[in-house]
């Protein structure tokens, strides 16, 4: 670790009201006493593809390469794709078998740039930057004339590629 820097918190969360349906993400950036958040929606897209959409924004934010971050999110898709090999073995087969290969792709080619650890949170229990994520994710998926999004197919592949 860059001693001169301070290790970074991502909280991060998505949503969407109904699935697919309209959808957001939020995320809130922590680094000593710095804190920045993020949100975005999209008229038509999914809970995961929000959830993982919020770690790539959070991650996309970060001014230097290398850091030392920490990513919270009460994702199991997001977590375990990471933690438990998911990702390593979608990636090798080209992403066939992959849900949202194209955010996936975006995901790698900023996570490579980082020391990024996963830890999952219960959704709903209370916890203050998780709720703050959550109310981020849903307020930004129900505003007015959201766009699309571009990656979403709404096949059952939940993505274009």
């Amino acid at each position: 670790m860059d001693e001169s820097r301070p290790p970074i918190t991502l909280y991060t969360d998505g949503a969407s009201s109904g699935n697919p349906g309209p959808g957001g993400y939020g995320v809130v950036l922590k680094c000593g006493d710095y804190e920045k958040e993020f949100s975005g929606g999209f008229a038509l897209t999914t809970n995961n593809r929000m959830e993982l959409l919020a770690v790539i924004v959070g991650l996309e934010a970060i001014k230097w390469e290398n850091a030392t971050v920490n990513v919270v999110s009460d994702s199991t898709y997001v977590v375990k794709a990471i933690n438990e090999g998911w990702l390593e073995k979608w990636r090798r087969n080209g992403f066939r078998k992959a849900k949202n290969p194209d955010l996936w792709i975006r995901f790698l080619g900023i996570y490579s740039k980082h020391k990024v650890s996963f830890t999952w949170v219960k959704g709903h229990a209370g916890h203050p930057y998780n709720e703050r994520c959550d109310s981020l994710a849903t307020a930004a998926g129900r505003q007015e004339n959201l766009p699309a999004d571009s990656g979403f197919a709404g096949n059952g592949q939940d993505t274009l590629i």
